[in-house]
Protein backbone atom coordinates (compact mmCIF):
# COMPACT_ATOMS: atom_id res chain seq x y z
CA UNK A 1 0.00 0.00 0.00
CA UNK A 2 1.38 3.57 -1.29
CA UNK A 3 -0.63 6.70 0.30
CA UNK A 4 1.00 10.03 1.66
CA UNK A 5 0.25 10.88 5.26
CA UNK A 6 -3.32 11.81 5.70
CA UNK A 7 -3.10 12.99 9.36
CA UNK A 8 -0.25 13.67 12.21
CA UNK A 9 -2.33 10.84 13.90
CA UNK A 10 -2.50 8.59 10.90
CA UNK A 11 -0.13 6.07 9.43
CA UNK A 12 3.56 7.71 8.10
CA UNK A 13 3.02 5.37 4.88
CA UNK A 14 6.11 5.48 2.70
CA UNK A 15 6.12 8.13 -0.31
CA UNK A 16 6.79 6.95 -3.48
CA UNK A 17 10.37 7.55 -3.62
CA UNK A 18 10.92 5.90 -0.15
CA UNK A 19 8.65 2.60 -1.76
CA UNK A 20 10.69 2.06 -4.76
CA UNK A 21 13.66 2.09 -2.78
CA UNK A 22 12.35 0.08 0.00
CA UNK A 23 11.20 -2.48 -2.63
CA UNK A 24 14.52 -2.54 -4.42
CA UNK A 25 16.01 -3.16 -1.15
CA UNK A 26 13.71 -6.20 -0.43
CA UNK A 27 14.44 -7.64 -3.97
CA UNK A 28 17.82 -6.94 -4.12
CA UNK A 29 18.68 -8.82 -0.36
CA UNK A 30 16.83 -11.41 -1.18
CA UNK A 31 18.22 -12.35 -4.45
CA UNK A 32 22.04 -11.67 -2.67
CA UNK A 33 21.15 -14.01 -0.03
CA UNK A 34 19.32 -16.58 -2.47
CA UNK A 35 23.02 -16.03 -4.67
CA UNK A 36 25.64 -16.63 -2.22
CA UNK A 37 23.74 -19.42 -0.56
CA UNK A 38 23.45 -21.63 -3.87
CA UNK A 39 26.77 -20.99 -4.69
CA UNK A 40 27.79 -22.00 -1.06
CA UNK A 41 25.30 -25.43 -1.41
CA UNK A 42 26.88 -26.17 -4.15
CA UNK A 43 30.52 -25.55 -3.39
CA UNK A 44 30.61 -26.72 0.57
CA UNK A 45 26.86 -28.23 0.62
CA UNK A 46 26.37 -25.69 3.53
CA UNK A 47 24.18 -22.47 3.90
CA UNK A 48 25.27 -19.30 4.29
CA UNK A 49 24.82 -18.59 7.60
CA UNK A 50 26.63 -22.05 8.73
CA UNK A 51 29.46 -20.42 6.40
CA UNK A 52 29.14 -17.28 8.87
CA UNK A 53 29.70 -19.00 11.48
CA UNK A 54 32.84 -21.11 10.83
CA UNK A 55 34.49 -17.60 9.28
CA UNK A 56 33.76 -15.87 12.87
CA UNK A 57 35.41 -19.16 14.56
CA UNK A 58 38.53 -18.70 11.88
CA UNK A 59 38.68 -15.50 13.37
CA UNK A 60 38.59 -15.75 16.90
CA UNK A 61 41.37 -16.22 19.36
CA UNK A 62 42.23 -19.73 19.22
CA UNK A 63 39.51 -20.18 16.77
CA UNK A 64 36.96 -20.71 19.32
CA UNK A 65 34.25 -18.52 20.47
CA UNK A 66 31.13 -19.04 23.88
CA UNK A 67 27.91 -20.16 22.06
CA UNK A 68 26.22 -16.76 22.70
CA UNK A 69 28.91 -14.70 21.59
CA UNK A 70 28.56 -16.76 18.30
CA UNK A 71 24.87 -16.03 18.27
CA UNK A 72 25.92 -12.42 18.93
CA UNK A 73 28.51 -11.97 15.66
CA UNK A 74 25.83 -14.21 13.79
CA UNK A 75 22.55 -12.61 15.08
CA UNK A 76 20.70 -15.14 15.24
CA UNK A 77 19.09 -17.10 18.03
CA UNK A 78 20.36 -19.18 20.46
CA UNK A 79 18.18 -21.79 19.55
CA UNK A 80 19.10 -21.49 15.22
CA UNK A 81 23.05 -21.41 16.54
CA UNK A 82 22.86 -24.51 18.70
CA UNK A 83 20.66 -26.48 15.48
CA UNK A 84 23.66 -25.07 13.40
CA UNK A 85 26.93 -25.79 15.64
CA UNK A 86 25.42 -29.54 16.04
CA UNK A 87 25.09 -30.24 12.31
CA UNK A 88 28.70 -28.43 12.33
CA UNK A 89 29.73 -30.94 14.58
CA UNK A 90 27.67 -33.76 12.44
CA UNK A 91 30.18 -32.87 9.75
CA UNK A 92 33.24 -32.87 12.00
CA UNK A 93 33.44 -29.02 11.25
CA UNK A 94 33.21 -27.60 15.05
CA UNK A 95 33.23 -29.31 18.48
CA UNK A 96 31.72 -27.93 21.56
CA UNK A 97 33.76 -27.60 24.60
CA UNK A 98 32.52 -26.99 28.51
CA UNK A 99 33.39 -23.39 29.73
CA UNK A 100 35.66 -24.18 33.07
CA UNK A 101 34.55 -20.27 34.01
CA UNK A 102 30.41 -21.12 33.63
CA UNK A 103 29.48 -24.33 33.65
CA UNK A 104 26.18 -23.34 32.26
CA UNK A 105 28.60 -22.05 28.87
CA UNK A 106 29.88 -24.15 26.12
CA UNK A 107 32.18 -22.84 23.55
CA UNK A 108 32.44 -23.57 20.11
CA UNK A 109 35.59 -24.50 18.52
CA UNK A 110 36.30 -24.35 14.77
CA UNK A 111 38.37 -27.86 14.21
CA UNK A 112 40.75 -28.52 11.63
CA UNK A 113 38.99 -30.02 8.96
CA UNK A 114 36.53 -27.26 9.11
CA UNK A 115 39.31 -24.82 9.08
CA UNK A 116 40.22 -26.60 5.76
CA UNK A 117 36.55 -26.71 4.36
CA UNK A 118 36.97 -23.13 4.86
CA UNK A 119 40.21 -22.49 3.32
CA UNK A 120 38.53 -24.14 0.23
CA UNK A 121 35.91 -22.58 0.21
CA UNK A 122 36.54 -19.27 0.46
CA UNK A 123 37.93 -18.53 -2.63
CA UNK A 124 34.82 -19.06 -4.28
CA UNK A 125 32.59 -17.33 -1.90
CA UNK A 126 34.18 -14.16 -2.04
CA UNK A 127 34.32 -14.51 -5.94
CA UNK A 128 30.57 -14.29 -5.77
CA UNK A 129 30.11 -11.69 -3.42
CA UNK A 130 32.38 -9.58 -5.96
CA UNK A 131 30.76 -10.33 -8.85
CA UNK A 132 27.49 -9.95 -6.98
CA UNK A 133 28.03 -6.97 -5.07
CA UNK A 134 31.40 -4.90 -5.53
CA UNK A 135 31.84 -5.17 -9.09
CA UNK A 136 28.58 -3.64 -9.91
CA UNK A 137 29.43 -0.37 -7.44
CA UNK A 138 31.80 2.57 -7.82
CA UNK A 139 34.00 2.95 -4.93
CA UNK A 140 32.04 5.96 -3.98
CA UNK A 141 28.49 3.71 -4.11
CA UNK A 142 30.68 1.14 -2.10
CA UNK A 143 31.17 3.57 0.69
CA UNK A 144 27.96 5.05 0.89
CA UNK A 145 26.28 1.25 1.32
CA UNK A 146 28.52 0.78 3.93
CA UNK A 147 27.65 4.20 5.66
CA UNK A 148 24.12 3.09 5.29
CA UNK A 149 23.97 -0.41 6.38
CA UNK A 150 26.11 0.66 9.32
CA UNK A 151 23.33 3.39 10.57
CA UNK A 152 20.50 0.90 10.06
CA UNK A 153 22.06 -2.07 11.85
CA UNK A 154 23.07 0.11 14.84
CA UNK A 155 19.66 1.57 15.19
CA UNK A 156 18.68 -1.89 14.72
CA UNK A 157 20.34 -3.32 17.84
CA UNK A 158 19.53 -0.79 21.00
CA UNK A 159 22.50 -1.34 23.67
CA UNK A 160 19.51 -1.16 26.77
CA UNK A 161 19.06 -4.38 28.79
CA UNK A 162 16.26 -6.42 27.99
CA UNK A 163 16.57 -5.34 23.87
CA UNK A 164 14.76 -7.69 21.95
CA UNK A 165 17.86 -9.10 20.05
CA UNK A 166 17.79 -12.53 18.09
CA UNK A 167 20.94 -14.12 20.36
CA UNK A 168 19.20 -12.92 23.57
CA UNK A 169 16.13 -15.37 23.01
Amino acid sequence: MNKAPDSAAGPRWLTDEEQHVWRAYLHATTLLDDHLDRQLQRDAGMPHVYYGLLVGLAEAPRRRLRMTELAMQAKITRSRLSHAVARLEKNGWVRREDCPADKRGQFAVLTDEGFEVLRRTAPGHVAAVRQALFDRLSPEQQKALGEIMEIVAEGLQPTEAGADLPWRR
